[in-house]
């Protein structure tokens, strides 16, 4: 359903030739269509002119009026020209003054009428423009570049924004009266959306009465239905795959009885919160449907997902059917096992593990039991999805820190069964924005709330001059009983950049600051045995302070480790840091978690530290982790969900992707997706929105 002018590629038009069709290209402008949905990044109101005579200095000013005079004057500087213009009306006259731009002889005569817009200025000899925009007037003030609100857009190459505009009034005036719309007409009718047509000439070229701020703020009636459009657009892809992926049936569907519940029961060691209790109502009713689940678990660090899920793998190990638990590393995972095999310890139920660390010969035996069905819940890391490892009834997939795994992996252990029930879990809170964007298709459930008794964390901000006061703290923390963690972002020492070594610093900490303590170093690039020995002997409190690098970031639970100190912290992401600081807190006893910044740093990092002092809501922190830096870099480069938009901005339009998401899954549900909708879908949801791996 797509118009054959919108298809018309750019170098077609009038003033396209190969070197700016190139360059519009790099931008990913190709077709008259992509030129139409690049809204511009900000607009001016150049429509109301103002009298010369009535100019003030230090403000922006359209002025209608002759050329009275004009001369392109030589300067001792090689090659450089300026050019000069007296413009005047019926008020008085003002200077305009070009820099370089000789070309200008040519164009500006006197005794032609022009419109000028630009910066007013004073100096000694009065007011003047300074390389203000121009435009020579015709019949009518109806111009592109002045005596309107004019749009902004960003630079291709050597396209620049007034070579843009040429072209887009040039695409609009050729553009058919009326265009086809994927959008249905009953959603257009009752959400009071304009035509399209309509909509892209307005965003472009606004009526002179529409208010700037909301033009500026993407918030005028035909901007927000542009963005509405390709979010609803968006959203109907992964609503379709939904609805698709709901006809494939479980062959096996779970029950749950008294005898179900008393079993899940004696598992529990605590007593559940209301989020804890809501999640897995959720996910066991979902459990209980013929179509597989697919549902995103959100909590904060320490809400206690793990026996969330655990009691979802007791309602499937006790409808005979396997449980495999995925985790990122190998410390998680062997953490994991060790909290669920003791959990389960008075169960029916045999718990192994599977790492990339696990000996051949009990690597074997795992994997015989897994293969009949002896083997009712097995922990692993990507070990997991190996083509060796095949299970006898494999229903429930638990996949631990999900985003650390790729699409491909995922996919690949949830293969290993039929049409098995799926959950993913992660402590990096994702913002609801994004999590309609990469987890569209999933249904998400959150632990908001945390187990009683835990106590939440003191975050203190100090600069690199405060260490003295940050290692008596530290010290007072070990003399009472308890343990500290010391992170660095790096381990060896850079020559680019002044970060100071993991490894000398814990040879320092021990020999110089802390020698009558035990310290111990632990980093990514250490032996699986190696890493698991120092983490054993923290665990056990045979280490008081563990000197790492982010490997800690995720899992590692240690109740009696009540300080954290994070060197250069100005150096992490919000959520690395809210990662770092749940591994305190998780004891009695009030824990502290000190961000040592060192200066210069910059005002996006004075703003994280100030978020991770001001809550410990990991939610908050993660919307403002979003703002600061953005969808692009949230999750990092290994996303493939995230969408290639034209139009709309994650950050800036999240309750029009809420309105998108919630419309495209009614009128699937509802049965209402046309043939245009479908047709798209299947022939260019893709490739317009960037997605070669998603689900």
């Amino acid at each position: 359903m797509r118009d054959d002018f919108l298809a018309t590629p750019l170098q077609f038009l009038k003033g396209v030739g190969p070197r700016k069709a190139a360059d519009l290209t790099r931008a990913g402008l190709v077709t008259v269509e992509d030129l139409l949905y690049r809204l511009p990044f900000r607009y001016e109101d150049r429509s109301r002119m103002q009298p010369i005579a009535s100019l003030r200095p230090g403000h922006k000013a359209a002025v209608l009026g002759e050329i009275k005079s004009a001369h392109l004057a030589i300067t001792r500087r090689r090659g450089f020209k300026i050019f000069h213009a007296v413009v005047g009306d019926g008020s008085g006259a003002i200077r305009c003054t070009w820099m370089n731009q000789a070309f200008l002889a040519d164009i500006l005569k006197p005794h032609l009428a022009v419109v000028v817009f630009g910066d007013v200025r004073l100096d000694s000899t009065g007011l003047h423009f300074m390389n203000p925009e121009y435009e020579l007037v015709a019949e009518d003030l109806s111009g592109v570049h002045t005596g309107r609100i004019v749009p902004f857009y960003e630079k291709a190459g050597m396209v620049t924004p007034n070579m843009q505009r040429r072209l887009v009034r040039q695409a609009l005036d050729d553009l058919p009266p009326t265009l086809p719309d994927l959008l249905p007409l009953e959603l257009r009718d009752r959400l009071r959306l304009m035509p399209r047509r309509t909509a892209i000439e307005e965003a472009h070229f606004p009526p002179n009465e529409a208010p700037v701020d909301a033009l500026n703020a993407f918030r005028t009636a035909a901007q927000r239905r542009l963005i509405f459009e390709e979010f609803f657009l968006f959203q109907i892809g992964y609503a379709w795959r939904r609805h698709a992926s709901s006809t494939e049936l479980k062959p096996f569907v779970p029950t749950v009885d008294d005898r179900i519940r008393a079993s899940a029961a004696k598992v529990l060691p605590f007593k559940l919160t209301p989020g804890q209790r809501q999640a897995v109502k959720e996910i066991v009713d979902d459990m209980l449907q013929p179509k597989p689940m697919h549902r995103l678990l959100q909590g904060d660090v320490g809400a206690g997902k793990t026996i969330v899920a655990l009691l979802a793998a007791v309602v499937a190990m006790e409808n005979g059917l396997q449980v495999a638990f995925m985790a990122p590393t190998e410390i998680l995972a062997v953490q994991h096992y060790g909290n669920i095999a003791r959990l389960l310890s008075q169960s029916r139920f045999r718990v192994d593990l599977l790492t990339g660390g696990t000996p051949g010969p009990q690597k074997h035996a795992v994997t015989a039991h897994i293969e009949r069905g002896t083997t009712n819940l097995i922990v692993g890391t990507h070990a997991l999805v190996q083509d060796t490892v095949r299970f006898h009834t494999l229903g429930l997939v638990v996949i631990d820190e999900q985003h650390r795994f790729g699409v491909v992996q995922r996919a690949a252990l949830r293969a290993k069964g039929l049409q098995p029930d799926v959950l993913l879990m992660t402590a990096t809170p994702i913002p609801r924005t994004l999590a309609l964007t990469d987890y569209s298709e999933l249904d998400v459930s959150k632990i908001p709330d945390l187990p009683p008794g835990r106590t939440p964390v003191r975050t203190w901000v100090k600069p690199e001059s405060g260490r003295d006061e940050i290692y008596r703290l530290v010290r007072d923390q070990l003399d009472a009983g308890r343990q500290a963690y010391v992170v660095y972002p790096l381990i060896e020492e850079s020559e680019k950049i002044d970060l100071k070594s993991a490894t000398e610093m814990a040879d320092h900490l021990q020999a110089e600051v802390f020698p009558a303590y035990r310290v111990a170093l632990l980093h990514g690039r250490m032996k699986p045995d190696a890493k698991e020995r120092i983490m054993q002997a923290f665990v056990a409190g045979r280490i008081h302070i563990l000197v790492s690098t982010t490997v800690v970031e995720v899992g590692v639970d240690v109740p009696n480790a009540s300080i954290m100190v994070v060197e250069h912290a100005e150096r992490f992401g919000l959520s690395q840091l809210h990662q770092l600081r749940g591994r305190v807190g998780r004891g009695p006893w009030e824990s502290h978690c000190v961000l040592l910044y060192q200066a210069p740093w910059t005002d996006e990092a004075r703003e994280r530290l100030k978020a991770m002092a001001s809550t410990s809501d990991g939610f908050a922190i993660a919307e403002r982790d979003l703002e600061l830096r953005g969808p692009g870099d949230f999750f990092g480069t290994r996303q493939s969900g995230l969408p290639k938009l034209r139009t709309g901005d994650l950050v800036r339009d999240r309750d029009i992707m809420e309105d998108a998401h919630r419309e495209a899954r009614r009128l699937i549900e509802d049965g209402g997706l046309t043939a245009e909708l479908l047709r798209f879908v299947q022939q260019r949801w893709q490739q317009q929105f960037g997605l070669i791996e998603v689900g």
